[in-house]
């Protein structure tokens, strides 16, 4: 069985920087081949960094969704996935939006959240690892 693994925002971003060629070639590279999932939650602060840092117009955000939309499947952030946060917030004490991330690779059935700015190593409800591929 393949892993399926949820992506955070922030090693998205390194898909698209035109600065960190390393980090972005481990990204690449750690991704190939497998089950990706993102978020609604994902896509919004994406977009955000896409268009407020890197200067991308709409046009190419859109065609950036549209190029994660053929390899990720894209989870919608739901009420429920809203109350498992708050559970994952009280009981990990992570930041709220660390905690929706969380719970929204729980409810896809993730066993790796891949992301760069959590407890890699960390196992959470007995079933996902939080990794970071940039420490390969």
């Amino acid at each position: 069985m393949n892993d399926k693994i949820f992506i955070d925002t922030n090693i998205l971003i390194y898909l698209y920087s035109k600065s960190e060629l390393e980090k972005r070639a481990k990204v690449i590279a750690f991704l190939e081949n497998k089950d990706l999932i993102i978020s609604t939650q994902v896509l919004n602060e994406l977009s955000n960094v896409l268009i407020r840092k890197f200067n991308f117009s709409t046009n190419i955000v859109l065609n950036v969704f549209e190029e994660l939309s053929d390899i990720c499947l894209i989870s919608v952030v739901h009420i429920s996935t809203i109350k498992k946060a708050l559970f994952v917030l009280n009981k990990y004490k992570y930041s709220y939006y660390d905690s929706l991330i969380i719970a929204s690779a729980i409810d896809k059935y993730c066993n790796i959240l891949c992301t760069e700015d959590m407890h890699n190593g960390q196992i959470i409800e007995g079933s996902l690892e939080i990794f970071n591929p940039l420490k390969i």
